[in-house]
């Protein structure tokens, strides 16, 4: 091969790999989407917020953070938290909200009646008396109402001593009400249940909505208009 057929060779060589070797070095099209994430790849409650903004919630839930669509991902996460979702004109963005939430995880120490149990926390030990916020179970104590023997078995079935369970605050709400209570979700650890929305479902107890109201209310009345058509729980045992 003579001088000048080497370089002709070497010329087309150069054709054929220069692209060849720019497609292996480029990144593949898959690889540029944000790989699946759950909560707890997340070290804090604001972090997952701050991921599930930037990628489109409240509007879009790709990474199903959001377990209970209230806007608010990985609620079960340590804080600390973030209820932001960017934008608005209340300077809002990606930081804290004004009334941040909080959360708490703790383990169930013993049922007091169907909307109260006494938890254990975990950051400090004590043993605290929490108010499910947005529910009200039929009375046990000073005078029994018709149901409350079967609210407090339910949710004693529901939340067993031991059970582990997330804690978190309502904003709308204060952080404790006139008996000293935390106001509180109560949401178990295994399978992410909403003890007061399952409460109202099942007829075990009805909303309530005390000043500003709660956030979950919506859905929260939605089970109770459910229960009363199926005559679930109260609503068929107790009618006059």
């Amino acid at each position: 091969m003579t001088p000048r057929d080497l370089g002709a060779f070497v010329a087309a060589l150069a054709l054929v790999v220069g692209p060849l070797a720019a497609s292996v070095g480029a990144t593949p099209v898959g690889a540029q989407r944000v790989a699946d994430r759950d909560c707890s790849d997340f070290a804090t409650q604001a972090a997952a917020q701050r991921f599930y903004v930037d990628h489109g919630g409240p509007r879009s839930d790709p990474h199903r953070l959001d377990a209970d669509g209230d806007g608010v991902a990985c609620e079960s996460n340590p804080c600390p938290c973030s209820t932001a979702t960017g934008g608005g004109g209340d300077g809002g963005g990606d930081g804290p909200a004004r009334d941040p939430r909080r959360t708490e995880r703790a383990k169930v120490v013993e049922v007091v009646d169907g909307d109260t149990v006494d938890v254990r926390l975990r950051s400090t030990g004590r043993t605290v008396r929490v108010r499910v916020v947005g529910v009200d179970t039929p009375e046990v104590y000073g005078g029994r109402e018709c149901w409350g023997p079967q609210a407090s078995a339910a949710t004693t079935r529901t939340l067993p001593v031991g059970t582990r369970v997330v804690l978190t605050s309502e904003p709308r709400q204060g952080n404790k009400d006139r008996y000293g209570r935390l106001l509180r979700y109560v949401t178990k650890r295994s399978n992410s249940l909403d003890v007061g929305r399952w409460l109202v479902h099942h007829g075990h107890a009805t909303v309530l909505v005390v000043g500003d109201g709660f956030e979950r209310v919506r859905r929260y009345r939605a089970e109770q208009r459910s229960a009363n058509r199926a005559d679930r729980g109260l609503w068929g045992a107790c009618r006059r």
